[in-house]
């Protein structure tokens, strides 16, 4: 459901997107934002729904259901991957998937060359 307002987290929920792809929609689309009540630094936004903001939301919805939302500390590994998983189509997600049960984390790193085979 939208709201007048919503954080950009919230909109990622609801479409299936990222976060970070609503924050390139924001300043790509040039939707009003303004400032979260109690945060500090400006950084934190709430997007204005507008019927722009509706339409644009309606035409990208990749899914029925909404992501589940997922608090993790920004910046960390964990969340890089939850946010890669998300971009991810389920193709490439099981794809990856089946790399990782049959090679392990080992056969990935030694794949990206972090690990030397012994």
């Amino acid at each position: 459901m939208l709201k007048e307002r919503m954080t950009p987290e919230e909109l990622a929920s609801l479409t299936g997107y990222s976060r970070q792809t609503i924050n390139k929609w924001v300043r790509r689309e040039g939707w009003i934002t303004s400032p979260k009540p109690g945060v500090q630094g400006g950084k934190a936004r709430l997007v204005h729904v507008n019927e722009q903001v509706r339409a644009f939301i309606r035409s990208a919805q990749r899914s029925e259901e909404p992501a589940p939302t997922i608090f993790v500390s920004n910046n960390s590994l964990e969340a890089l991957f939850i946010s890669l998983a998300k971009e991810m189509t389920d193709a490439e997600q099981k794809q990856l998937t089946s790399l990782l049960l049959r090679d392990g984390i080992t056969g990935l790193l030694q794949r990206l060359g972090i690990r030397t085979q012994k």
